[in-house]
């Protein structure tokens, strides 16, 4: 069965854009296409997709709607999953999405659509259940923590941060060794050794591990500084 995807953009120009990138996906299947946030709170009342594909801003207010479908949705279509896309590269915007959890839930900057490859695993990923989140906005946040004061994340390697970020995309082991050329069991010993230096060894899944590293990451006392 194809992922039933929702797009929501009042841009024209972008709604037939994501049409036109996903057309050719023979395991996706766009279902509605929407301008508003009470339409598309609407749609999926009248029947749920797997997954909304959102703008960040749209009407009536233009402000953060995306974030607001998401959340609204987690209390009511909880199996919805919802990926924001945003040409604004904050942080804050990232971590307001996942603040009620990161199942099922994406940011992506809007640079990235061209990528249909990395745009339908977007949408994989969290019809999965899982979370992607843009390369920008966890390096950003790596950044950020990095400089704080005794940050546990300063003592990360190099080589730790980029698997840091590549778990943050919701990518599997394997992908992540492929990604960064290494073998699988290379991958697994810099896991454990993130999660051992953050105090996150518990974590025992890619979408709960994404949580516990973003929760880490938003902490308040950084995003502040």
């Amino acid at each position: 069965m194809p992922i039933r995807v929702l797009i929501v953009d009042d841009n024209l120009v972008v709604r037939e854009g994501l049409e036109q990138v996903l057309a050719g996906q023979p395991n996706v299947e766009v279902v509605g296409s929407y301008t508003d946030l009470p339409s598309l709170l609407e749609a999926v009342e009248a029947d749920p997709p797997d997954v909304v594909l959102t703008d960040i801003r749209m009407p009536p207010t233009s402000t953060d709607e995306g974030i607001r479908a998401a959340t609204t949705l987690r209390e009511t279509h909880p199996s919805v999953g919802v990926v924001v896309l945003s040409q604004f590269a904050e942080p804050t915007y990232a971590l307001a999405l996942l603040e009620s959890g990161s199942e099922g839930r994406g940011y992506l900057l809007k640079e990235r659509v061209h990528d249909r490859a990395q745009l339908t695993t977007a949408l994989e990923t969290v019809a999965g259940g899982g979370s992607v989140v843009d390369t920008k906005i966890v390096d950003m946040l790596v950044a950020a923590n990095t400089r704080a004061e005794r940050s546990p994340l300063a003592e990360l390697t190099q080589r730790e941060r980029e698997v840091l970020a590549q778990i943050a995309q919701g990518k599997s082991n394997s992908a992540i060794a492929d990604s960064l050329v290494l073998t699988k069991r290379a991958v697994e010993k810099h896991i454990n050794s993130i999660f051992a230096k953050l105090n996150l060894s518990h974590a025992e899944q890619a979408s709960k591990r994404v949580k516990a590293t973003l929760a880490f990451l938003s902490e308040e006392r950084v995003i502040g500084d």
